[in-house]
């Protein structure tokens, strides 16, 4: 187990100096492409970007793989991001690198891990399906918010993301964004705490800095009006993918493989100067 410590700058959201500090574990080798994370019980959910089987990966808080569970009835072409309501767990397919896809999918999946409906997604502004580097319609971050699931894009034109909000209820659903957020970086993980009214993302640049933004009293205020803060996290282009809020100050993250480097299980508190 390593701890870091960090003293940073917010960024031009608001700049305000707080400090980061950052405690990780070393994951399994099967959990190298980590890209979504969850709660089961006192452990972990997780399953892994393009490239491997339908497989959600159970693991504990000291990074040790407890099961992992088959999903044969359901494909994974990329997975991007899983969370959940009292009921299910939704699994985004819905990564989309070159804008190319037409089969965007978020599979809803219950408590034992059945798959039980899928809800398809397309984007209303989008009418070429061309292979392309620079576009607006790929998407990592996926959150249960209320009673229903919001969905942000990972923005290459600009580094913007649109919010499009989705209903939990399976069906076809072209989307039109409810918002828009310059948060200049791609964003690749959400969660949302609803107690606190707390929202939580991650986003990288494309020179490699990796960025942790929170948003209070997100559903008091406006979605065009948000309380958005946005800080550097110290880590060396190695790519977060995935966010679980713990409280107001203390949050989980994982990162991918990333050279040698293993993926890790990430305790992030957030302090600020007051503290």
């Amino acid at each position: 187990m390593k701890i870091f410590d960090f003293f940073i700058l917010l960024g031009t959201i608001l700049p305000l100096q707080a400090q980061l500090e950052l405690t990780a574990v070393e994951l399994p080798k099967k959990l190298e492409e980590t890209s979504g994370l969850e709660y089961l019980g006192t452990h972990f959910i997780t399953h892994n970007d393009s490239g491997d089987e339908p497989k959600l990966y159970e693991f504990s808080k000291e990074g040790t793989l407890l099961k992992s569970t088959h999903l044969y009835t359901i494909n994974a072409i990329d997975w991007e991001d899983i969370t959940r309501d009292e009921n299910y767990f939704y699994i985004a397919d819905t990564g989309n690198n070159f804008g190319n896809r037409k089969d965007l999918t978020i599979y809803v999946v219950d408590s034992h891990f059945t798959p039980v409906d899928s809800i398809f997604i397309s984007y209303a502004a989008q009418t070429d399906f061309h292979l392309q580097n620079h576009h607006a319609f790929d998407a990592e971050a996926l959150a249960v918010v209320c009673d229903s699931l919001l969905l942000f894009s990972k923005n290459r034109e600009d580094l913007s993301t649109q919010l499009y909000s989705i209903p939990k209820k399976g069906g076809s659903y072209t989307l039109a964004p409810r918002a828009q957020w310059e948060v200049g970086s791609l964003i690749t993980a959400a969660d949302y705490h609803a107690d606190l009214d707390l929202l939580a993302l991650t986003g990288y640049g494309f020179e490699g800095a990796q960025f942790f933004y929170t948003v209070s009293d997100f559903m008091k205020n406006p979605w065009n009006q948000p309380d958005l803060k946005k800080y550097t996290i110290p880590i060396d282009k190695a790519q977060i993918e995935a966010v679980k809020v713990v409280d107001a100050q203390n949050f989980w993250i994982t990162t991918e493989k990333r050279g040698g480097e293993k993926a890790k299980l990430i305790a992030l508190k957030l302090l600020l100067e007051s503290d």
